[in-house]
């Protein structure tokens, strides 16, 4: 599991083996783990997350994969 960004406590992460899906990161932090796809970025799933802390829109899930996709283009 490939970190590809540490943001404060949040770990973003992805799997070698996901290649059959479209482009997505993990993100985790302690026992909550959320996966978003990131064209378009919107949220696949979340376990142990407030909606509001994992928010793409406002919460770590947006700055995280804000970061992410500027890092990637």
């Amino acid at each position: 599991m490939p970190t590809v960004l540490r943001l404060g406590p949040f770990r973003c992460f992805f799997y070698a083996g996901d290649g059959g899906e479209p482009p997505h990161v993990h993100i985790e932090r302690d026992d909550c783990e959320a996966k978003f796809w990131l064209e378009p970025i919107r949220l696949e799933r979340s376990r142990g997350f407030r909606r509001k802390d994992i928010n793409p829109a406002s919460g770590i899930g947006g700055a995280a994969l804000g970061v992410l996709v500027g890092e990637l283009a």
